[in-house]
């Protein structure tokens, strides 16, 4: 398997993109899936993932986050959002892009381009199924992310349809012969 990158952050926003945009007119202030969060705020929220990610990879912290945020406009359309989402993406996409494989930033541990991209694509794919689930739209990840994600960041994960056992690992969904999880954490920091 190939080291998951910024192709697979394109490919994932894009699928997003593809899944969500014919409903942008829906009622987006409804709670997305079983989160607290509405669907906008969880679309905000993923947009915030990505521009901290490519904050990261550019700067190269060792030991805490940057000290900036994201603020969306709270009247802006779920149309916005969604190219709020393009547009971070396309910065994380590009810092990993120009990223050498030496490159480490601190994520809870110093992390690799890899593990950041894995990060990004598993924040846009589950958080894409939980707004789905909130506006009403039957929506599963692709195998092939999923695959990618749960390879970098949950290598322990068990065998199985890769997005059921990612919606798994992240305490979204059930899998035969498994407890459902109440609590996960993923793998982003690698051993030095």
């Amino acid at each position: 398997m190939r080291y998951i990158d910024n192709r697979d952050v394109n490919e994932a926003v894009t699928e997003m993109v593809r899944v969500l945009g014919p409903h942008d007119a829906e009622d987006w202030s409804v709670p997305a899936g079983s989160l607290e969060w509405s669907c906008w705020t969880t679309a905000a929220h993923i947009a915030h993932d990505l521009l901290a990610y490519a904050g990261q990879v550019a700067a190269r912290p060792t030991d805490a986050y940057l000290p900036f945020d994201l603020a969306v406009h709270s009247d802006s359309s779920p149309c916005e959002v969604l190219q709020v989402v393009t547009a971070c993406a396309g910065l994380l996409g590009s810092a990993l892009a120009t990223a050498g494989p030496e490159v480490r930033a601190w994520h809870w541990g110093p992390c690799d381009p890899p593990g950041f991209a894995a990060m990004g694509v598993a924040e846009v794919l589950l958080h894409t199924r939980d707004i789905t689930q909130g506006l009403g739209v039957p929506w599963l990840p692709p195998a092939s992310l999923c695959e990618a994600v749960l390879h970098r960041l949950f290598p322990d994960a068990p065998p199985g349809d890769p997005a059921h056992v990612l919606l798994w690992s992240t305490g979204r969904g059930d899998l035969d012969d498994h407890p459902r999880r109440t609590s996960w954490t993923w793998r982003a920091a690698v051993a030095e």
